[in-house]
């Protein structure tokens, strides 16, 4: 499983690609929630709203990708 801490830490400082390699190697709930952010943030729309759908999460409700970063990173300090 990836540290998605570590992934985090690269798409706080802009680092998308290394953040998205590291996402796709973490098949967790999280992992798949991150992945979304990851596609909603290029633009990928349809392809972050199925990745939110695998996380279980509302794609329609979702906040801009700070706010979702912020929400990611509390759920990882849980």
């Amino acid at each position: 499983m990836v540290n998605l801490r570590h992934a985090l830490t690269h798409a706080r400082r802009g680092d998308w690609e290394a953040a998205h390699r590291m996402v796709q190697a973490d098949d967790s709930m999280l992992g798949a929630w991150f992945h979304g952010i990851l596609h909603a943030q290029e633009g990928d729309l349809s392809n972050a709203e199925y990745w939110y759908q695998r996380a279980q999460r509302s794609f329609a409700s979702r906040g801009n990708t700070l706010e979702e970063l912020e929400r990611l990173e509390s759920e990882l300090l849980d």
